[in-house]
């Protein structure tokens, strides 16, 4: 299908063929007719993605400290690495699209197929044949709406998001600076809440239309100041709406002069706001910056899980207002149809784009531009896009035909460069749910195809082995049904989040015969463990790991529960799994202890966690959330028979014994990902399992009884792993 993606990097917009998405869990599947393209928000992605990378970093001085934080805790060349892979990424266009709903997911009420719906949300309603949009941000269209005007209803439920924060009563007089598509918008909706409204642009064309949509005043915005004082009588707007764009602080200040003592100024408008404090103050204004569509709005939660809001608790959620549009819309109160300035078919996507780049207007200075959509793309056919017609299949002395599952931004950057440089690897497919991003890292590696259903990958009978890089939720289930389907495996950590989930995979893989099963638990692999390993003696050991992990949002797919597993289960598991490599022994008890610093903060963010093994070695993780970037993110420390180990950061390490200190350090980290794929490889290659599974299992086993240590706060201890399935097999 077509989509249009942006490459961040060079800022270059191209139509891409990218594979179609696929039904899922409380999605809607949605054959697009029109989409809108937001000139606003578009013009800056493709503004900022032009910039180089110093500009680049101008525009974004978050990112600079945050890449300032990770050399001095990686390094430059391991810095450089990650931000070139941040920034070489594919990002699809557009958030607000309408069209027919051709599949509906579990969990999906009030939606059936055939039903017209509007879609909304980066990266959902984007510019392309078909949508697969979260149910709480895909809204029916009332009669007599057509799909063009449907196409507006992000950016409706935008400007109402900022009206609503406006407050406005019957009566006021309320002044909109930014005419363009969420100013006209947002005028329209303040004429049918009784406001009068005095509309202020740049642009004399603007004004006009201002005017035949309802706005009592329009004047230029050097004629600002004068204008609104007449429009009141000299006493201020008793609210401003910014919905003007800028790379400065202008509009945010002429709202501030023209709005009466405790006015409301509302900027959903992409302006600096750097407040004149003096105007605010002895006015004693109240400033709202909008959360785009309303209450949910950027919370993944509400828009990628689907969780709502009861109404009496939020009235006017993001998808409420989404709803409140198109019938704004349908009862003749908001009219979008003289807005519509361009049309452009999906095949002349990038004609649109040219017009967004000149500085040259056309003969209408554009406002709203639709594109449409053919009338029956077959969907299912579209799920798999070929890249190389006369590829290699694995059938070669030594050659593996590899399938990836998976293709995010850890997988882009860490993952694609090893098997792209890999020898005897015939690198057959990608399946990803994002048909942009499984494109995207096909191309890249020179795999032969690229999907969104990962079935396909496991029915190709040329694919031996299947790498799994999705999300933590996933693993357990494509492990068992790529080892059903004759795969080896390489499931990236954690190998499951649940007991249940646990023994399907000990399961598949023991009625799987001879098929290797590796976990990622890279770090047992990387050059310092191995120096350290092969120059300290045998026998009991203890072994310390302080990881300054640093904290990750309550809201983040990695604390769900549900979808990430949390902290310990998904990633304190790597230490877990080191101490089992240097020590020798498999954890047979655990205690563990959580600081709770404050009431947001996650349970399992900030722990002390003691491990006792079967071999009489000790173990201890301090895992913290509170610590500085400054300071060393992994520092391992292990002493054995008279000798110390160290290793920071997988880039330094030592071993000290006999009263001297050997000491290595290497140009960047290496934590273990190329050598544990080579290992990988290798084992299929000669037919034996590198790791043990029952390793894997006993380090998956504990991190489940971390987190019963954590709640019952006691000392648990962990079976063996032969005792765990013996139990599940005795009480079936």
């Amino acid at each position: 299908m077509h989509a249009v993606i942006e490459d961040y990097k060079s800022g270059a917009v191209v139509l891409a063929n990218v594979p179609a998405p696929g039904v899922s869990h409380g999605r809607i599947l949605v054959r697009t007719v029109n989409s809108l393209i937001s000139i606003g928000t578009e013009r800056a992605m493709l503004e900022v993605a032009c910039k180089s990378l110093l500009g680049k970093a101008l525009a974004r001085p978050d990112w600079v400290k945050q890449v300032v934080d990770k050399v001095k805790s990686d390094g430059i060349l391991e810095t450089w690495r990650q931000a070139r892979a941040r920034l070489d990424t594919p990002v699809p266009l557009g958030y607000s699209a309408a069209g027919m709903v051709v599949g509906v997911g579990a969990g999906v009420a009030g939606l059936s197929i055939g039903t017209r719906v509007a879609c909304a949300g980066h990266p959902y309603a984007a510019h392309a044949e078909i949508l697969c949009v979260p149910k709480n941000l895909c809204v029916a269209i009332p009669d007599g709406v057509s799909f063009e005007d449907a196409s507006y209803v992000m950016l409706g439920a935008i400007a109402l998001n900022a009206v609503r924060l406006a407050e406005p009563q019957i009566g006021e007089r309320v002044a909109v600076i930014g005419l363009g598509l969420l100013g006209l918008l947002g005028l329209q909706m303040l004429r049918a809440a009784g406001c009068r409204v005095i509309g202020i642009d740049v642009s004399p064309e603007k004004l006009e239309l201002a005017r035949t949509l309802g706005a009592t005043e329009a004047v230029l915005a050097d004629e600002a100041v004068g204008a609104a004082a007449a429009f009141t009588g000299n006493q201020g707007v008793d609210s401003t709406i910014v919905f003007a764009s800028a790379d400065n602080s202008d509009p945010v200040e002429q709202a501030a002069e023209i709005t009466r003592e405790r006015g409301r100024v509302v900027v959903p408008g992409l302006v600096k706001l750097d407040l004149p404090r003096k105007t605010f103050f002895e006015k004693e204004l109240r400033l709202v910056v909008p959360r785009a569509g309303g209450p949910g709005g950027g919370d993944p939660k509400y828009e990628a899980q689907g969780y709502d809001v009861p109404l009496p608790l939020v009235r006017w959620t993001e998808g409420r207002n989404l709803s409140a549009f198109l019938e704004l819309i349908a009862d003749s109160r908001v009219t979008v149809a003289p807005l519509t300035t361009h049309r452009f078919p999906i095949d002349k996507a990038l004609d649109a784009y040219q017009i967004l780049k000149s500085e040259v207007q056309s003969e209408r200075a554009p406002i709203g531009i639709v594109l449409t959509y053919p009338h029956e793309p077959n969907s299912e056919s579209a799920r798999v896009v070929h890249l190389k017609t006369a590829a290699a299949e694995a059938t070669g002395p030594g050659r593996i035909g590899v399938g990836l599952i998976g293709s995010g931004l850890f997988t882009r950057g860490v993952f694609l460069p090893v098997l792209k440089n890999l020898g005897a690897l015939d690198l057959r497919g990608v399946a990803s749910a994002s048909g942009t991003s499984a494109h995207y890292a096909a191309e890249k590696a020179g795999f032969a195809y690229c999907t969104t259903d990962y079935q396909k990958l496991l029915a190709d009978r040329s694919v031996n082995a299947v790498l799994i890089t999705t999300r933590h939720d996933l693993h357990a289930r494509m492990a068992v049904e790529s080892l059903e389907a004759g795969k080896h495996v390489f499931v990236e950590k954690p190998l499951a989040l649940n007991e249940e989930e646990l023994r399907r995979v000990l399961e598949a893989w023991r009625k799987a015969g001879d098929r290797i099963l590796m976990v990622g638990f890279n770090r047992r692999f990387a050059p310092a463990t191995q120096y350290i390993s092969e120059r300290l003696a045998s026998g009991t050991a203890v072994v310390h790991c302080t990881v300054n992990a640093g904290a990750v949002p309550a809201n983040s797919w990695v604390q769900d529960e549900v979808e990430g597993g949390g902290r310990i289960i998904g990633e304190a598991c790597h230490f877990v799994d080191l101490i089992h490599a240097l020590s020798g022994g498999l954890t047979k008890s655990v205690s563990a202890v959580a600081m709770q610093e404050n009431a947001e903060q996650p349970m399992q963010d900030t722990v002390a966690i003691a491990l006792e093994l079967d071999n009489g070695s000790i173990g201890s993780i301090v895992y913290v959330a509170n610590g500085d970037k400054a300071f060393p993110r992994e520092r391992i420390e292990i002493f054995r028979a008279g000798a110390v180990g160290t290793i920071e950061n997988f880039r330094c390490y030592a071993v000290t014994q006999g009263g001297r200190t050997r000491r290595k350090k290497a140009l960047s980290l290496d934590r273990g990902h190329a050598a544990e794929l080579t290992t990988f490889f290798s084992a299929i290659r000669i037919g034996t399992q590198p790791v043990a599974i029952e390793d894997y299992a006993a380090t998956t086993l504990a991190t489940f009884r971390i987190q019963q240590a954590l709640r019952e706060k006691a000392l648990v201890r962990v079976e063996p792993v032969s005792e765990f399935l013996a139990r599940d097999e005795s009480s079936e």
